[in-house]
């Protein structure tokens, strides 16, 4: 069981930068895919990032198109916690934003007998996830 907790949202102007953070506990978050997506009122529920909280250079971390260069995910192990620095912020961004917590996949590698960690920008595969946090951008 994991339980997910969001801060660091709020209201911005355009061009300007947000952080927000996601404290997990529960005994499931290490070596666990870790997502956050968002959701405009009106649209569907899409991905903006994901990380794998294994060590370091093992699994993935993926964006979304609308986000490469602007949003950076990360995660600190020692306090169970997952970031995303939103920087360069449009008013498109505007949004409820959820953390979410899924087991990782393991696929073929890139070598032959090889396999290879990954998390899927789909939120299908995420079970865990927190109440959400709002972020506004003002144009």
């Amino acid at each position: 069981q994991v339980q997910l907790v969001e801060s660091g949202g709020g209201s911005v102007q355009a061009g300007g930068s947000l952080r927000l953070s996601c404290a997990a506990s529960g005994s499931s978050y290490r070596r666990s895919c870790m997502g956050w997506f968002r959701q405009a009122p009106g649209k569907e529920r899409e991905a903006v990032a994901v990380i794998y909280t294994g060590s370091a250079g093992e699994g993935t971390i993926d964006y979304d198109d609308s986000v490469k260069g602007r949003f950076t995910v990360s995660h600190d192990n020692a306090k169970n916690t997952v970031f995303l620095q939103m920087n360069s912020l449009k008013p498109e961004d505007t949004a409820m934003y959820y953390c979410a917590a899924g087991p990782v996949q393991v696929a073929p590698g890139m070598v032959a007998g090889t396999t290879s960690l990954v998390c899927r920008m789909v939120d299908s595969e995420y079970n865990y996830w927190g109440q959400g946090i709002q972020v506004t951008v003002s144009s």
